[in-house]
């Protein structure tokens, strides 16, 4: 398979060497046992190149986990790793196989590897180097056959200089490294990919794609985006719900992005927590769900009877909400909405988070991907909010 017809398969956008280069080592590397090492900054998509090892390896039949570490907390990141007895600690209340164990003879991903205590830093080790592993709460010792991919976005040499991270783990991870670079260094891709998430969301959504100007592409072409792809995908989908002109120009464009001071910071790649105008999105996220809620009511009462919809109307104590409080023209000018009790946007956050969570069975992972931030930065808001 070349190399056209890999990034066709696993979604990959982009012509640029380096990431070229990227892809054709982890090919090469496929076939081997060897531990590979990710690094990049957060948001370049460093997740694709363990599928693509996992996929051309010996264990692609295999089972194929992920297991973001920068988003578990401390206390239990061990027990998800080797897994625990029943009674090993409060709410043990039952054993439970950990990655390593249900990975077996398959390929574990461990991303945000830099995140990790010190002290699951060295169980990692042992069980890289011979395969052996203990549950947390047990003292017997048990065998796996597991290939291990990493990523990070933090500098491990800097965190061995500062006693972060242990320097015979780093060595034994990055037996073949492999760097994603950031996309202000892909800048021919970088329309490509706006292209692609403007697509993807008017599918998804059923409205006409936005498209941009030639000034616009120059603008977004010479930003320096430090949040990267995630933060380039936040962009399009922010555009895509709130511009009704689907032929953006550099001055709209203009208006989504940080100022230039913003965009000159250096980029933060030590929080891997970080999570771009996070916040931002879940808020966006919900005016767009109340768009689509109003147009909904606005559609049903266009069914009934003018006198009964008037009747209703007054007589229900409803108040009428306009266009420009969703910012966007496409809402209905004049939409009858019930009268309750004030909500704050943490409250309609927790909902939003909530109703994820519910669609998705309670994982984290693929809740975040559908909010559109991180799975740290949505176990962060679940902290915050109180959600259980």
């Amino acid at each position: 398979m070349d190399l056209n017809q890999i990034k066709q398969r696993f979604g990959i956008i982009g012509n640029d060497p380096e990431l070229n280069r990227a892809i054709e080592i982890a090919r090469q590397v496929a076939p081997t046992n060897l531990s590979v090492l990710v690094t990049g900054e957060s948001g370049v998509g460093k997740e694709v190149i363990p599928q693509i090892i996992h996929q051309f390896g010996a264990r692609k039949h295999n089972v194929y986990l992920a297991l973001n570490c920068g988003g578990i907390p401390e206390g239990t990141i061990d027990s998800e790793l080797f897994g625990h007895e029943k009674g090993s600690f409060t709410g043990a209340i039952e054993t439970r196989k950990g990655y390593f164990e249900e990975a077996d003879g398959g390929t574990l991903f461990l991303d945000e590897v830099g995140e990790l205590p010190m002290s699951t830093q060295v169980r990692l080790l042992r069980v890289l180097q011979t395969g052996e592993f203990i549950k947390v709460g047990s003292a017997k010792v048990q065998k796996t056959d597991v290939r291990v991919v990493a990523a990070t976005n933090v500098n491990l040499l800097n965190a061995i200089r500062d006693g972060k991270f242990r320097e015979d783990l780093y060595y034994r991870l990055c037996t073949v490294p492999i760097q994603i670079p950031p996309l202000r260094e892909r800048k021919d891709d970088i329309v490509l990919l706006f292209r692609k998430f403007a697509l993807d969301f008017a599918d998804q959504n059923m409205v006409p794609a936005i498209r941009l100007t030639p000034e616009a592409q120059e603008l977004v072409r010479n930003y320096r985006w430090p949040g990267n792809i995630r933060q380039l995908q936040g962009v399009v989908n922010r555009i895509s719900v709130l511009e009704t002109n689907r032929l953006v120009s550099a001055e709209v464009m203009a208006r989504y992005l940080p100022s230039e001071g913003a965009g000159n910071l250096p980029v933060r790649t030590g929080d891997a927590g970080s999570d771009y105008m996070s916040d931002r999105d879940i808020i966006f996220k919900i005016l767009y769900q109340l768009r689509q809620d109003i147009e909904t009511i606005n559609a049903r009462l266009d069914n009934l009877p003018a006198e009964e919809r008037e009747g209703d109307v007054h007589s229900s104590g409803k108040l009428l909400i306009s266009a420009k409080d969703v910012h966007s023209s496409a809402v209905p000018q004049e939409v009858p909405v019930s009268v309750q009790e004030p909500v704050s946007i943490q409250d309609v956050s927790a909902e939003l988070i909530r109703k994820a969570l519910e669609r998705n069975g309670g994982r984290r992972k693929p809740a975040a991907e559908e909010l559109g931030i991180s799975e740290r930065t949505l176990y962060r808001k679940i902290k915050e909010l109180g959600i259980q």
